[in-house]
């Protein structure tokens, strides 16, 4: 006997814009704590002066992020169900207690630096680099996790957001760097050693991450005629002006080709170059998000 699965809900509220922004907004926070614990965590102390901010950015944004989750559920009163109604095999369910963990080894992970507390800030810097990879990991599964979406439902999916995380994160991160040396620097210069390792970093991870986004496209290309519409949406349709010109070429393969020039590793070219990363990182996650719903379900 035939039997035809209808995965669609008509009456099921569909991500929006606000879950776009709390998937970018986590992103930089992920990145921006890694970043920190480079040099608290791991000692490369060419990095000591992203420590503090990075903390504090991560931080901030993880409160953040939340807001715009909230907004969209439209009843935030009732996210305490989030904790007395666990779904083991639900990523929301995971998600709920490490969005609660994750910021908290956050602020204590800075008080111990604060205070220069070295032996606690490395352990609580170890410590909460896996709660912020699994704190973005976590939304690529709920995506992944989705089978009934063709742009979705691949395992590349989180390690995607985990990887646009770092890119997005490193570029926010020289573009602090810079504004703090121009700004809040007691010598009123830049450092040029931290700038040229933050852009060496940026442009071996956006290689990477246009490898995996070349692979998903062609995956989707060559898989059945549902992943087809989806690579045809992205690369033909209506969502190509944002997955081709803002994400990609905009968004990454031009920043690439300013931060792996050796002369256009200036002041002016990095910030726009970073600009352009963090513009284009956004539109990855807008792209992703209502690209994936924009199919119709049969």
């Amino acid at each position: 006997m035939d039997v035809e699965l209808l995965y669609n809900i008509h009456l099921q509220e569909t991500f929006g814009i606000y879950i776009a922004i709390y998937f970018y907004l986590t992103g930089l926070s992920a990145g921006s704590f890694i970043m920190s614990t480079l040099s608290y965590g791991f000692g490369l102390k060419q990095f000591k002066p992203l420590g503090k901010i990075g903390v504090i950015l991560a931080t901030v944004l993880l409160v953040m992020a939340p807001m715009a989750l909230l907004i969209h559920v439209g009843k935030p009163l009732k996210t305490w169900h989030l904790f007395s109604y666990i779904n083991l095999t639900s990523p929301i369910s995971w998600g709920s207690f490490l969005l609660t963990l994750y910021p908290i080894n956050c602020i204590i992970y800075g008080y111990f630096m604060f205070k220069g507390n070295a032996r606690l800030t490395k352990i609580f810097g170890l410590i909460g680099i896996p709660l912020a990879i699994a704190v973005h990991g976590y939304t690529g599964f709920i995506l992944a996790l989705a089978k009934a979406r063709a742009l979705w439902n691949t395992a590349l999916m989180p390690i995607l957001f985990l990887v646009s995380a770092m890119v997005s994160g490193i570029a926010m991160m020289i573009l602090v760097a810079i504004i703090k040396d121009k700004f809040f620097s007691k010598e009123k210069g830049y450092n040029f050693g931290l700038l040229n390792a933050l852009a060496t970093m940026l442009a071996g991870i956006i290689i990477f991450d246009l490898f995996l986004v070349l692979s998903d496209v062609l995956v989707l290309l060559t898989a059945h005629s549902e992943a087809k519409e989806a690579a045809d949406l992205l690369l033909y349709q209506s969502f190509s002006p944002y997955f081709v010109f803002i994400e990609n070429i905009f968004g990454k393969i031009i920043p690439l080709a300013i931060v792996a020039t050796p002369r256009f590793r200036t002041i002016p070219w990095l910030t726009v170059a970073s600009v352009m990363v963090m513009v284009g990182i956004f539109f990855m996650r807008y792209v992703v998000v209502l690209g994936g719903e924009h199919l119709p379900l049969i």
